[in-house]
């Protein structure tokens, strides 16, 4: 049976899921991981959506307001296993209705450059890129932003 649960930060399933993503950008990122690891905290994460298949979390990710009207979507991850089967889209999906629901009417993100299979999952799901000019990720080479009219 497959599931999404809508949960928070605190869920122990998120942060074994994290704990794997940051082990992936920890390879990914190299010299350049430190920046990022003090802007993907998820204490400040109070919307998380988990992703189950046979009673086992598969992916997960989560939203947190950035500024008035506008979410932004953190910590999006499937394991590696699991990629391919619309995992990522459903979570997004979710936590985009949910940022609805709770009264916002944009959703932003950052992800990496050299990621193109989920630059082009953000493109599927009605993401457009958009300049590097949020918040830290302003003029970073390496990363990639895009935004959503939810």
């Amino acid at each position: 049976m497959n599931y999404l649960l809508k949960t928070s930060s605190d869920n122990p399933d998120f942060k074994s899921l994290v704990a794997e993503l940051d082990a992936h950008l920890t390879v990914l990122n190299g010299d350049k991981n430190d920046f990022y690891v003090t802007h993907n905290k998820v204490d400040a994460i109070k919307h998380v959506v988990v992703a189950f298949h046979d009673g086992v979390a598969v992916g997960c990710g989560g939203i947190k307001a950035y500024s008035e009207g506008i979410m932004e979507v953190k910590r999006m991850y499937v394991k590696p296993e699991n990629r391919g089967q619309g995992i990522a889209s459903n979570i997004l999906n979710t936590l985009e209705t949910w940022a609805k629901t709770l009264g916002y009417h944009e959703t932003i993100l950052e992800t990496l450059k050299i990621k193109e299979s989920v630059i082009a999952m953000y493109a599927r799901n009605g993401y457009s890129l958009m300049p590097n000019n949020y918040g830290q990720y302003a003029n970073v080479d390496s990363s990639v932003c895009m935004n959503k009219k939810l």
